[in-house]
């Protein structure tokens, strides 16, 4: 078991936990970032994720799940944090939490999403809000996806704004960034020439398919765009068809999330009817 440290300044070590807060570059660099809340940290550890760190409140009685949660991770590092501290890297004002994990990042490579006849992969494209990143991890779990993809400059899935979104879904369901479409289009081009049909499909109003009316059952990779300027003109251009969500009312179009959230339910509706 590893012994406890007491950290009650604000010293290197604090300053290093902050930056994995609120510093892409040095969470990437060190291959880790802070993860708050009970199912998140509870889902890292029931899906093996590497936890480096455990840091708990120097100043509360630890309850059987913080004890559960040390138990499981006997290889972590253990560190007694000030109630102040804890605060300050909890996110909340009201109140410091009893426990926060620092997890290692795993590898960004496309083969973490599994392929196969039901491969459903959902692509978000320079999306630039961490909480539609969180929350479309989400549903992708919720909904049977294969892994989702974030393509090109884009918000970062281990923002905690992004991991506190997923409610603890970035831990079950293979999540990858990669620089641009084309890593995504070569994946899918060595698979077809394996003898899998994969078809890539974008999202967007101006689609020339309603949703519901295309086949989602076999291998698909679903493609939404950014939040304000749509699917790329790469993407239009790697996609075997555009969809469209059918609206009515004054809405001319729908937040990323929710549409891509749309689209994964249809297809798990056609794939549960199949």
């Amino acid at each position: 078991m590893s012994r406890t440290l007491r950290i009650s300044t604000r010293n290197a070590t604090f300053q290093q936990w902050q930056a994995l807060l609120t510093n892409r570059t040095k969470r990437h660099r060190a291959g880790e970032f802070l993860v708050q809340g009970v199912r998140p940290i509870t889902l890292a550890l029931e899906h093996g994720w590497p936890v480096h760190a455990l840091l708990v409140d120097d100043h509360r009685r630890l309850s059987g799940w913080s004890r559960e949660m040390l138990d499981r991770a006997p290889g972590a590092a253990r560190f007694a944090v000030d109630a102040e501290l804890m605060r300050e890297l909890g996110g909340k004002d009201e109140e410091s939490p009893e426990l926060l994990a620092v997890v290692g990042m795993p590898a960004d490579d496309l083969s973490r999403i599994p392929a196969g006849p039901r491969m459903l992969t959902l692509v978000f494209d320079r999306p630039t809000t961490p909480a539609n990143v969180g929350a479309l991890i989400r549903s992708a779990d919720a909904f049977g996806a294969s892994g989702l993809v974030v393509t090109g400059h884009a918000a970062d899935p281990y923002d905690p704004k992004a991991v506190r979104a997923s409610t603890g879904s970035l831990f079950a369901l293979p999540v990858v960034q990669v620089a641009s479409h084309r890593e995504v289009v070569d994946e899918v081009i060595t698979l077809r020439r394996g003898g899998l049909p994969v078809e890539i499909l974008g999202s967007d109003e101006a689609g020339e398919v309603d949703l519901a009316d295309h086949d989602l059952t076999g291998p698909k990779v679903i493609v939404v765009g950014n939040e304000t300027r749509g699917l790329s003109g790469a993407w239009r251009a790697a996609c075997d068809r555009i969809l469209r969500i059918p609206m009515t009312g004054a809405a001319s179009s729908l937040n990323a999330a929710a549409a891509g959230s749309i689209v994964l339910y249809e297809a798990a509706r056609q794939r549960k009817s199949r």
